[in-house]
């Protein structure tokens, strides 16, 4: 699937998910993305103020590629920790104060734009950016190296594992990953095809029920409309549990964290040790990047204490050697 049917599709869904609950756009205004209300924007001097959430909203696309000088394509899975990392660089670094673009769309859509040569098309709007670094997890990153675009090695920098997104309440009694199969329980969840945690949710769920959970989970419910796949989990996720089309998700427990940080009416289940899965985050800098320098500037920044602090403040772990 193309970067541009993939957003376009995500785009529309969200729009016609609006319509649908015009009645109550009132009342569900304040769940609408960007929950970070502009402070993920790295850009200091900004121009006139177009965003009108549900019509013309671009939450996952950051700065201004006509100024940048350095170019950031990172999974959107840890789309609430860019904003203090990039304030922290540009703190070390002021010469690049206002002067990063990053986006943080679904890895495998970043890789897709990587590969059509920094074109993205998003509604009647399109523009190149030229990545300079790819960040997203171990297994996109070392794709990307192998596949000529990135340079080797995978730097690996941070940990994260799985949990049970719910709206706040749990009005659904969700207790367990099994809980996911039952009948009835609506859920939301990412899809396998360009969204690599929705391989590793598989993983976790045949360690707690076995294949028939995978297919009651991923082929009967979304079949009979109980599971809505994904395009952009990080924000779909969230966004459907608030408004009361799913009663879980699987996601990063970092996602979860960062929605209750904000004050969003979302909770989360853990899932044990014993059925979890943990994720390796990496990054590259690429071949073609224009702006060399600064890529490895930012790469080396993501193993700094400064940036694993932050790291840790939304739940990850940082990597170490041989795990």
């Amino acid at each position: 699937m193309s970067v541009r049917r993939s957003i376009l599709s995500s785009a529309a869904a969200l729009l016609l998910l609006a319509i649908a609950s015009h009645a109550g756009a009132t009342d569900n205004e304040k769940f609408y993305p960007p929950w970070s209300h502009g402070d993920n924007n790295p850009v200091q001097e900004r121009g006139l103020e177009f965003t009108v959430p549900e019509v013309d909203n671009l939450p996952d696309f950051h700065g201004n590629p006509m100024t940048s000088r350095l170019n950031i394509l990172v999974g959107g899975n840890y789309f609430f920790a860019m904003a203090p990392l990039v304030h922290e660089f540009e703190r070390q670094h002021p010469e690049f104060k206002g002067k990063i673009y990053y986006e943080t769309i679904p890895p495998g859509l970043c890789y897709e734009q990587i590969k059509k040569n920094g074109v993205v098309t998003v509604g009647n709007m399109t523009w190149t950016v030229h990545a300079d670094v790819y960040a997203a997890g171990l297994k996109r990153v070392t794709q990307a190296i192998s596949e000529g675009y990135g340079n080797a090695p995978a730097v690996r920098y941070a940990t994260n594992t799985l949990t049970i997104m719910i709206p706040k309440g749990n009005p659904a009694h969700i207790t367990s990953l099994n809980d996911l199969g039952k009948p009835g329980v609506k859920l939301v969840m990412p899809n396998p095809e360009f969204e690599g945690i929705g391989r590793q949710i598989k993983v976790a769920l045949a360690k707690a029920g076995g294949e028939e959970l995978v297919k009651a989970v991923y082929e009967t419910k979304v079949a009979n409309g109980e599971t809505i796949l994904t395009h952009i989990h990080h924000r779909q996720s969230p966004l459907y549990l608030m408004l009361g089309r799913a009663d879980a998700g699987v996601t990063w427990q970092s996602e979860a964290k960062f929605e209750e940080k904000v004050g969003n009416p979302i909770s989360n289940v853990d899932i044990p040790d014993s059925q979890n899965v943990s994720a390796v985050y990496a990054a590259t800098t690429l071949k073609k990047a224009k702006h060399a320098k600064a890529a490895k500037m930012w790469v080396d920044f993501l193993r700094s204490p400064k940036a694993l602090a932050i790291f840790e403040s939304y739940g990850f772990k940082p990597y170490t050697e041989g795990k």
